[in-house]
């Protein structure tokens, strides 16, 4: 069986090469070696110049990827791809042939995850630390040909491992995970996943989440990233080393708990509902000549809160809609300020209150109308759900149109009342990306929910 053992630099973001080095070895002996510079035709970072020693200056006469993609392709031709960390070097190098519309594909094989199995114990499996373990020497850290020369040596240490033969068959079937599962990550921590719904946590060497997702599948869904060769993937999966899993019972809970999560740990790689919106209030005050105003402000600083949303435009066409349906006052709804009297672009409808052509208790009846309207428009829902097993259902609970959070109940359980409900509660925050969530369940799902009115018998 004949193997190229490869190693590669890149410029880091964007994952350009800069250097490659192939050393094609037979079993016994190295046979062929292609070293070269590569001119990524893009900047290379201080920071990876500081790391690698290869500047701008270096490359500039240097062949570009496209000027020796030939040498690549003749000396990994019928040969199985071997690198440390193998998928970031096959799928940098797959992705630069793409490039130029060619094709590349080989058989690989991981001198990670072969060490972690043929020579397990050690406390890091990084190229620099599993070499000084095993007194390798590297010359030159950091560069390809000298990382891909120490790679050799490791790889024929492991050729001539006990069981070696049975693990790398096992290793290259087609069917095996092994040679898609992230470096650093034990087989035995993604065989343990299930295939139900949740959410799971991506964690890195120190234990620390680096990304967040959710499933209806999650085994499928985590497998799914593994194959993924976008650069955020790549990278992604380069520092996983551990992933974590919590179940949910159904799709909806698992978005409502990825949402808190994500806010919780903040994670790099999730870049979306990282934000925490601020929140904003409608709602009531009498002035001194007893007019009842309709105003918005922050919701820490709104007395008694009507109505919450997460953005002033949400407020402001709220209080517009109502102006219009109660025939209100845009000055007193506060929709124009430092005014004598109204003169709202399009809402003509009030009755003169702020020109005194109308009596006060005339003006309040219809804003107190429209506070009813408002209040009785913000109904409380239980949403009913699977719960993680079969004996058990999930609920998620909305009060006055306010996400209260989640619970689990086991399916023996007689729940009658709102408060007996409210024990099981796991309270979360409420946010413009749970209300979406939520908006799209209700108006959107198959499924109905339980409405509260629906009581005494919910469960």
């Amino acid at each position: 069986m004949m193997y190229t053992i490869v190693d590669i630099e890149t410029t880091g973001q964007g994952n350009k090469i800069t250097e490659i080095s192939i050393f094609k070895y037979d079993g016994s002996r190295v046979i062929d070696e292609f070293t070269s510079l590569v001119n990524p035709e893009s900047y290379i970072p201080d920071y990876i110049t500081a790391l690698t020693g290869i500047d701008n200056l270096m490359v500039a006469n240097s062949p570009t990827f496209s000027e020796i993609a030939q040498n690549i392709i003749a000396i990994t031709q019928g040969t199985i791809f071997v690198a440390h960390s193998v998928n970031f070097d096959y799928n940098v190098i797959r992705n630069e042939f793409k490039a130029i519309g060619i094709d590349f594909t080989r058989r690989k094989l991981c001198t990670v995850r072969l060490s972690r199995k043929l020579i397990p114990g050690h406390t890091s499996y990084s190229l620099g630390k599993i070499c000084h373990a095993l007194d390798i020497d590297i010359n030159g850290r950091h560069r390809a040909r000298g990382d891909a020369e120490a790679t050799v040596i490791l790889f024929e240490r492991l050729l001539h491992t006990e069981d070696s033969e049975t693990v790398f068959n096992d290793f290259l079937k087609k069917s095996s995970k092994e040679a898609t599962l992230p470096p650093h990550l034990p087989s035995a921590v993604f065989n343990a996943i299930p295939n139900e719904a949740g959410i799971y946590y991506f964690k890195n060497k120190k234990g620390k989440v680096i990304y967040v997702g959710k499933a209806k599948d999650l085994k499928k869904r985590v497998l799914g990233h593994f194959y993924i060769k976008s650069e955020k993937e790549l990278n992604l999966c380069r520092e996983t080393a551990h992933i974590d899993f919590e179940l949910s019972g159904s799709e909806l809970i698992a978005l409502l708990m990825e949402d808190t999560a994500i806010k919780h740990y903040f994670p790099e790689y999730n870049q979306a509902s990282k934000r925490t919106p601020k929140a904003y209030a409608i709602f009531r005050f009498e002035d001194r000549h007893g007019i009842i105003h309709l105003a918005y402000n922050t919701l820490k600083a709104s007395p008694n809160p009507l109505l919450t949303f997460y953005n002033i435009t949400d407020c402001r066409q709220f209080l517009e809609r109502l102006c219009i349906q109660f025939e209100l006052c845009p000055k007193y709804c506060h929709l124009q300020e430092g005014v004598a009297q109204c003169s709202h672009y399009f809402i003509t409808s009030c009755k003169g209150i702020c020109v005194e052509n109308e009596p006060v208790d005339d003006y309040n009846i219809r804003v107190q109308n429209a506070i009813k309207h408002t209040i009785e428009n913000s109904r409380d829902v239980i949403i009913k759900e699977k719960g993680r097993h079969p004996e058990e259902e999930a609920f998620v609970l909305i009060k006055n149109s306010v996400y209260l959070g989640y619970g689990f109940i086991d399916s023996s359980e007689q729940i009658t009342t709102h408060e007996a409900l409210e024990a099981y509660l796991v309270p979360q925050k409420n946010n413009v990306d749970v209300q979406k969530i939520l908006r799209s369940y209700l108006f959107n799902s198959s499924h109905k929910p339980t409405i509260v009115d629906f009581y005494p018998n919910p469960f």
